[in-house]
């Protein structure tokens, strides 16, 4: 790689000779020219260009030193301009305020929906038949293929596949309470939620009955996640809840650095767990030798075992210190899941549970895709001097 480092900086210093000499009397034409045959041949060694590519990309986004070079008066205007974004920023983060306090005024109009799910989930309240008047694919699928005109037969054609299948049913499927393991499938269902669950946290989310967001409108704003149990052989908990803070305005330090309200910090509940129930910790047996006399004996020690409800108990960040990589990583990733259940999750949950939110969700991603060119593709649109139709 030195070697190659090497050469780049000929390339770089033939260019300089071969620019500088350019101007001088013709008597070092001679010179000239040997040092364009030398830049030539290097700019054929596939390791100088790449090389050569390698010393080019770090240079992007690197200060060019242009803004340094300008007169004071023209500094003193930036100055000016950069005061005005200061105070666009501040308007933006009266703005992004504004559309807290509207969530949390709108969360009001859904709860009452939201409530009325969880008593379908868990087999509460039973829905009506103009409740539960929604066509299942079944039917859309049913509706397409058929091409007959007419309608009257192909409805009635589905009326009588309902009736059928409501007679087959057997009185096993009429004893099944409400929708069972509805949040553990939505958990399941979502990528960044599934990696938290481990086997033996199955059973204890399959009597999770709901999950809620208690909006806070100030001092400071944010909102806290409520996950609501049947009583269970777990633990004592109804309740389990995680609370995020989280920052409108500008930082001091670097205010053009905002993009709206973003979490803070977090703070999880304490799992009052039930004897020998507790998950989030296993005991695992080490020997120990003992030095003087040889001897072993194996000892108990308990270790945090992986776990969804790891959740409940997030990395506290040092307040007078800078965190590690490893807390920063951990708490980004909280806060990141923390943001989903709120604004996709509880408000979307029969369509996660269907997978009909996850299909949704891989179609905006492929797009977003789509918008450039992968690495290493060469893009048209993107070269200025593409010219389809040859004229020059």
């Amino acid at each position: 790689m030195a070697d190659q480092e090497g050469k780049v900086e000929e390339v770089v210093d033939a260019g300089a000779v071969e620019e500088a000499t350019s101007e001088e009397p013709s008597s070092q034409g001679d010179d000239q020219v040997a040092t364009s045959e030398i830049a030539s041949k290097l700019m054929q060694d596939p390791m100088v260009l790449a090389a050569l590519q390698q010393k080019l990309g770090n240079m992007v986004g690197g200060n060019s030193g242009y803004i340094q070079s300008l007169p004071k008066v023209v500094k003193r205007r930036i100055k000016a301009l950069k005061k005005i974004q200061f105070e666009a920023t501040k308007i933006e983060a009266e703005f992004y305020r504004e559309v807290h306090r509207l969530e949390c005024e709108y969360a009001t109009k859904y709860a009452p929906l939201f409530e009325k799910r969880s008593t379908m989930v868990t087999g509460v309240y039973e829905p009506n038949n103009d409740e539960a008047d929604w066509p299942s694919d079944d039917e859309k699928d049913d509706l397409a293929v058929s091409d007959s005109n007419d309608e009257v037969k192909t409805k009635a054609s589905i009326e009588e596949k309902k009736e059928e299948s409501a007679e087959k049913t057997d009185d096993k499927d009429e004893d099944v309470k409400g929708i069972p393991g509805f949040w553990l499938t939505i958990f399941k269902n979502v990528d960044m939620l599934s990696e938290m669950i481990q086997t033996q946290d199955e059973p204890i989310l399959n009597h999770l009955q709901d999950v809620k967001v208690e909006f806070k409108e100030k001092d400071p704003m944010g909102f806290t996640l409520e996950f609501y149990f049947e009583p269970n052989d777990f633990f004592e908990n109804k309740k389990l809840t995680k609370e995020y803070t989280m920052r409108s305005e500008p930082d001091e330090a670097d205010p053009f650095s905002f993009e709206g309200p973003e979490i803070v910090k977090c703070q999880g509940c304490k799992i009052d767990w039930k004897k020998g129930k507790n998950v989030t910790v296993k005991t695992v047996k080490k020997k120990q030798k003992h030095k003087a006399s040889g001897t072993t004996r194996t000892i108990s020690k308990t270790v945090q075992s992986d776990s969804f409800f790891n959740f409940f108990t997030p990395p506290t960040p040092p307040d007078d210190e800078e965190m590690d990589e490893d807390t920063e990583a951990l708490l980004a990733a909280d806060f990141e899941i923390g943001h989903f259940i709120r604004e996709r999750i509880v408000p979307r949950a029969v369509l996660y549970f269907t997978g009909e939110a996850l299909e949704n969700d891989d179609e905006f991603e492929e797009g977003e895709e789509e918008e450039g060119a992968e690495e290493g593709e060469y893009d048209e649109d993107a070269d200025g001097d593409y010219n389809p139709g040859g004229s020059k």
